[in-house]
């Protein structure tokens, strides 16, 4: 083994999941994507298509299968090994929503009203469904069902993560050690990343980075970024700058630092960095999209690839299941 390569521990379970709900951005990968699959190296890593979540907002069922195969293409594409990380559907792995009930019997409805997307929807007068207001107890049942220890989340899915380890807790009040609580894991230099706009880079802004999209698509993006006025020959401050922030999380540490340095000088205009980023993108992407495109082409190999990550993922939540069945005193 190379020195400094991470150990696996294949007692140690990292898990995490993304709605299809949108086309994938650079948000996605950099807050969750990226980080999950760098766990590889040292966790076991369960990383699933979450169906029944995106079911809170999309009701267009052809819609929602494509959009399942392009998330398993963009797992894909970004360098999941379906031998080494555990990819599945959501809905193959019916253990899950039953779990779901009966977790939701040790969890106070107080719990659920303090939710940040719930309370979300409340303040902008949102019709609230009851799935939008029990989405926590699924999201507990996606972890729970496979033990694992760790999340990796964006901080703000970090509650549901807390929300997930009280509900364990207070199941095991009852029945003993069956669940195991799990801890959120946030890489504190990509925590939220900015849209083209300054906000958090969602798809219900409207202010995304297309991970897939063509180079000139993406290009035209990227100098839609929001800079402020400053004219060329003044310093600037890298630190506060949407463009640049987004750079550093694909550039070199030299190339972040010396292109830091330019700005903070004065004398570089921000359709320089806008350009140095569109070439970072491209230099990262241009590999991982030609795959993405060959993966949708290819539907039955993508519907295949998630079969059987489902079959392997029923065999292992069945285990747990089965555990809590008869501690509840279910057949």
């Amino acid at each position: 083994m190379a020195a400094g390569r991470p150990t696996l521990n294949p007692d140690l379970i990292a898990l995490t999941g993304i709605k299809p709900s949108g086309e994938p951005h650079l948000g996605n990968y950099l807050g969750m994507i990226r980080p999950a699959l760098a766990l590889a190296g040292n966790y076991r890593t369960f990383y699933f298509i979450a169906d029944y979540h995106a079911l809170t907002t999309l009701h267009d069922g052809a819609e929602l299968r494509r959009l399942t195969r392009v998330i398993a293409a963009t797992w894909l594409a970004l360098g999941l090994d379906p031998e080494r990380t555990l990819l599945y559907r959501q809905s193959d792995v019916p253990q899950i929503p039953e779990l779901a009930w009966i977790l939701s019997c040790f969890t106070p409805k107080g719990l659920l009203d303090r939710a940040h997307a719930f309370k979300d929807a409340r303040a902008k007068n949102q019709e609230v469904s009851a799935g939008l207001h029990f989405y926590p107890v699924l999201m507990s049942a996606d972890i729970l069902a496979f033990r694992a220890h760790a999340v990796p989340v964006g901080r703000d899915q970090k509650q549901h993560v807390e929300i997930c380890r009280d509900i364990a807790l207070a199941f095991n009040h009852v029945y003993g050690d069956i669940l195991t609580p799990p801890e959120p894991l946030i890489q504190a230099a990509v925590q939220t990343i900015p849209g083209i706009d300054g906000r958090k880079m969602s798809k219900s802004y409207g202010n995304t980075l297309p991970l897939f999209a063509p180079p000139q698509a993406l290009r035209k993006r990227v100098f839609q970024i929001q800079t402020d006025s400053s004219p060329v020959e003044a310093p600037k401050d890298p630190d506060q700058a949407v463009v640049f922030q987004i750079y550093r999380c694909f550039a070199a540490p030299d190339e972040s630092a010396q292109l830091a340095a330019r700005l903070r000088a004065g004398g570089l205009g921000w359709a320089v960095v806008k350009q140095a980023l569109a070439d970072a993108l491209e230099r990262q992407l241009a590999e991982p999209r030609r795959r993405y495109q060959q993966l949708l082409a290819d539907e039955p190999e993508l519907d295949r690839l998630l079969a059987d990550g489902g079959e392997r993922a029923r065999a292992l939540a069945a285990g747990l299941l089965d555990e809590v069945r008869r501690a509840v005193g279910v057949r």
